[in-house]
């Protein structure tokens, strides 16, 4: 079964973390190279965005965290994902995130983590290098 179609994303803000700005400008970079972009908006909880990611056939979950509850919030995602088979939609993130825990991160399968300072070109083209590569060969 080919995938056809711009790639989709779910742009996402989880946890209590309220600054949503670098979440919307990578939604707007994302969804101007060509992507359609589903942004879900403040406080939402893993659940949420694991059920928006696959209600809307999603190929991956961009999730912005900010708040320091990353390690937690990325595994909860990622454990979801697992439980409702749907483990072939790519979870990358950016946000405050030290470095000590990129690694990490990356062992319990977060596909790629973005840091302050990282171009809206280079999420893109990592986006458009790393999402649909397996669906695709």
């Amino acid at each position: 079964m080919g995938v056809t179609g711009p790639i989709r994303v779910v742009v996402a803000k989880p946890g209590l973390d309220g600054h949503d700005r670098g979440a919307k400008v990578i939604a707007r970079a994302l969804r101007d190279a060509g992507m359609e972009v589903i942004y879900t908006g403040l406080h939402q909880t893993p659940e949420q965005i694991v059920d928006t990611a696959i209600q809307e056939d999603a190929d991956a979950i961009g999730l912005s965290i900010l708040s320091g509850a990353h390690n937690t919030l990325f595994a909860k995602v990622l454990e979801l994902l697992k439980e409702r088979d749907a483990e072939d939609i790519k979870v990358f993130g950016g946000g405050i995130i030290p470095e000590a825990d990129i690694a990490p991160l990356k062992e319990k399968g977060v596909a790629e983590i973005f840091t302050p300072g990282a171009t809206t070109a280079s999420i893109v083209d990592w986006v458009n290098a790393n999402v649909r590569v397996s669906a695709e060969a």
